[in-house]
């Protein structure tokens, strides 16, 4: 096919994938991604778009790199330590929590149809749970998943998350908490993403700031060639350090130092560097799509599911032994990291807004992006 009839195909399916959650309930429940990814699925099972393509090479080799950097324009570590609180207590439980939830999880569902790929999605599956989908795609790439495999995990996990994040909400009580010590600088309305308690948003507000940075020529510009330099610089190093190392590491690392020596400047990024990022995020899920086998999807699909639940049924369980139990946190502190861990900031500050805990909206945000670190 055409590349770019296949080019324009991803684009379209991305923004059909985040309209559809926005604007329908169908949407909402399954998330952008997976939308996106069962578009795409559909579409070249039926011979509308190829199984491979360059372009598809393209996304991953090129936009998937730029999309870490991107999204982690926020992670002033020292912002991050000031203000998160209590919240950053429950996140360190949740995240050994999904460790704890893999190990149990791989011994009683070993994923032994994959072959030698089953452990290595179970330590992707980890890594989503503990930041988001951002960090599956980097762990996937590390340890070079097929992309077949890659895109049954991502369908399949992504249905278990809509439910977890639904009975999050059901446990979750709305309005401020009677023993809320978190600290935060700023208890000013905010507004975080539409009215879909998982949704990547209309417009991408940070509640820390007095007036909005807007969107402009000039800070996509620079976002992108920030992103694209810190990706350099990362790729050199690790061909330099350690040339069996996924380059993703040293980006990562390089980014999260750069934001925390130099937050003023990644602030200036940080709207346009998320935005920018979902898109090309997006345009992964539906390149994955496009090269996965639905039967494979439909044959594969009934282990992960199992495994991802017991994974996240596990992670909550000890989360709750552990962090209400033993120390005593806040519950919905604690439901709001375990949304942040398995979603990261965006579905975790969108939870803090829809239960109107408007002093945990920027905590929220906080223990997400330090998710994102956890690749």
């Amino acid at each position: 096919a055409d590349n770019s009839f296949v080019l324009s195909a991803l684009l379209v399916i991305s923004a059909c994938g985040i309209t559809m959650e926005q604007k329908t309930t169908f949407g909402k429940a399954l998330s952008a991604p997976l939308v996106t990814m069962l578009i795409s699925l559909c579409l070249s099972n039926i011979g509308v778009i190829p199984f491979n393509s360059p372009v598809y090479k393209l996304v991953n080799k090129i936009l998937v790199p730029l999309a870490v950097p991107l999204f982690l324009f926020d992670s002033d570590l020292k912002r991050v330590v000031r203000d998160a609180g209590s919240l950053l207590v429950a996140f360190f439980v949740g995240a050994l929590s999904t460790v704890v939830g893999t190990l149990c999880a791989f011994t009683l569902v070993p994923l032994k149809s994959l072959g030698d790929q089953g452990w290595k999605v179970a330590c992707a599956l980890t890594s989503r749970h503990i930041g988001g989908a951002i960090n599956f795609v980097a762990v996937a790439d590390t340890l070079n998943i097929d992309g077949s495999i890659v895109s049954a995990a991502i369908a399949a996990d992504n249905v278990v998350v809509a439910l977890y994040f639904a009975f999050l909400f059901y446990l979750a009580v709305s309005g401020e908490a009677k023993h809320d010590d978190t600290k935060i600088t700023n208890d000013k309305d905010t507004t975080v993403s539409t009215d879909s308690k998982s949704s990547l948003g209309e417009e991408i507000v940070f509640p820390d700031e007095e007036e909005q940075i807007p969107i402009s020529t000039s800070s996509i510009a620079y976002s992108v060639a920030t992103a694209s330099c810190l990706v350099t610089l990362g790729s050199a190093i690790t061909a330099a350090v350690c040339p069996g190392l996924s380059p993703l590491v040293i980006t990562s690392l390089l980014t999260v130092v750069s934001a925390t020596l130099f937050p003023s400047l990644f602030k200036q990024l940080r709207t346009s560097g998320t935005a920018i990022g979902i898109l090309f995020l997006q345009m992964f899920f539906a390149a994955s799509g496009a090269a996965g086998s639905l039967l494979l999807v439909l044959r594969e699909a009934p282990s992960l599911i199992a495994f991802s639940a017991l994974q996240l049924s596990i992670h909550f369980i000890v989360l709750m032994i552990v962090g209400r139990g033993v120390l005593r946190l806040d519950l919905n502190e604690l439901y709001l990291a375990s949304n942040a861990n398995v979603g990261g900031p965006t579905t975790a500050a969108a939870m803090a807004q829809a239960k109107e805990w408007k002093k945990l909206v920027l905590p929220a945000l906080l223990v997400g992006v330090l998710a994102g670190l956890c690749n």
